[in-house]
């Protein structure tokens, strides 16, 4: 057994290449090999939301504050609200963040196939996310 003990793991600020706006990431959990789950708590500001991008095995969003919004290719946007539970499928190309005017948090679970985790592609336009 393993206890991590909050505050042991600092926040980190989103990357500029992964997120537009101001995002912070919090680590929660990396399970040990054979497993190869992981999680982290996320925090977007208002406007600020991720690229485009893929999970090799999917993930999982359990919004946990504010309102949000969240989007896979060739859909249509959909705002997410505390509570709600957000299933991405593998391979499945989809952004999510904050609405322009109010910040939202998840909890992100994900696993990795081979190392990986996550694929990140293009960022999600102004027009685009502004509708």
């Amino acid at each position: 057994m393993d206890i991590k003990r909050i505050g042991s793991q600092p926040s980190a600020k989103g990357p500029a290449e992964w997120f537009s706006g101001t995002v912070r990431m919090d680590a929660l959990f990396q399970a040990s090999a054979p497993a190869r789950v992981a999680g982290a708590s996320v925090t977007f500001e208002p406007g600020a939301r991720t690229a485009w991008h893929t999970h090799p095995l999917g993930q999982i969003l359990l919004v946990t504050s504010g309102c949000g919004w969240a989007q896979r290719e060739g859909g249509q946007i959909e705002e997410i609200h505390p509570g709600d539970i957000i299933s991405i499928a593998p391979g499945e190309k989809h952004w999510h963040g904050a609405t322009p005017t109010t910040a939202m948090s998840h909890i992100a679970v994900q696993e990795a196939l081979d190392g990986k985790m996550v694929e990140w592609l293009e960022k999600v336009t102004d027009e685009l996310y502004r509708r």
